[in-house]
């Protein structure tokens, strides 16, 4: 038999975390594979580009559009346990889970809704589906940009599910990495440090823009669940602690929200401090290489018309 597609794995899926416990996507495999009865052929067949086995990449895709859906959620890198709403899907008896049956759920049509959004500044915040509705009616062209913006989307996921599992400590560090990598502090490896002051509010790192440390970007780095909401007595305390170091420039990074009371006081200070969330984080590690490798690479090529222009 083909390898199905993805929502034929939704609901063994979503079944096999139905223990209430944690589960590797690695035993995932082996388990579903069994559970569909997938021949050792099935189990072999790799995508086009050669690096992934299909039946694993479905898997993946299925895990993702239950997590929109908010039918599961990840605990560790890799490492996935079902949601209550999750528990109460598979309490119907449901005889298969797919797209349509998802449309339920509030987050899954957020996640769709901003799958269509046709401005065209939208970042990867706006997830398309991988197999929107209206596919059939997309160019070859069309289908690969909106596959691609989906894969991206995925990615922001997974490196803020990484961070927030990770240490404080690594996370002072990254944000340090992330404005090196951004270019603050060019001038020198050692211009950017992660560090903590006793000051109220707390500094995590500092960025000296140039060699004689005239000019100092402080930064702060919250490492919150995505359902936490930095307000705006955390920006103030910030702000504070920037007083104590006479500092006139703050960059505030969290892996979670900000609230709109925190985004609009940093519009009425003096202050220039620049609130980074977890959406936004995560973009940028993409856009400047910070945490992340080239997986694949494909080329889309037109006639060279210069070639064969035979009056030249």
């Amino acid at each position: 038999m083909a390898v199905p597609d993805f929502q034929a794995f939704m609901l063994p899926l979503l079944s096999e975390l139905a223990d209430g416990q944690e589960h590797d996507l690695k035993d995932l495999y082996v388990t579903l594979a069994l559970k569909l009865n997938l021949s050792e052929q099935d189990k072999d067949e790799l995508l086009p580009s050669g690096k992934q086995r299909k039946y694993h990449s479905r898997i993946g895709w299925a895990r993702t559009y239950l997590k929109k859906a908010g039918l599961l959620y990840t605990v560790k890198r890799a490492r996935f346990i079902i949601s209550e709403d999750g528990k109460k899907l598979l309490a119907t008896h449901p005889q298969a889970i797919n797209k349509t049956m998802l449309e339920r759920y509030p987050s899954y049509m957020e996640f769709l809704q901003l799958s269509k959004s046709s401005d065209k500044e939208t970042t990867f915040s706006s997830s398309p589906s991988l197999l929107v509705d209206e596919e059939n009616e997309l160019s070859p062209t069309e289908q690969m940009s909106v596959s691609f913006k989906t894969i991206q989307s995925e990615l922001v996921d997974e490196l803020l599910d990484v961070i927030r599992v990770g240490s404080p400590k690594f996370f002072e560090t990254l944000v340090v990495d992330l404005m090196l990598a951004m270019g603050y502090g060019g001038w020198s490896k050692e211009s950017g440090k992660a560090t903590q002051y006793s000051s109220d509010g707390g500094i995590d790192g500092v960025i000296n823009e140039d060699p004689l440390g005239l000019d100092i970007i402080y930064l702060q780095a919250k490492r919150y669940k995505e359902s936490n909401t930095v307000g705006r007595p955390d920006i103030q305390a910030f702000s504070g602690a920037l007083d104590m170091q006479r500092a006139r420039k703050g960059v505030f990074i969290t892996t979670s929200k900000f609230s709109s009371d925190a985004l609009d006081y940093v519009q009425r200070i003096e202050k220039k401090i620049v609130l980074i969330d977890g959406q936004q984080l995560a973009e940028m590690m993409i856009k400047y290489n910070l945490g992340v490798s080239v997986k694949d690479t494909y080329q889309v090529k037109n006639i060279d018309t210069d070639y064969f222009n035979e009056d030249q």
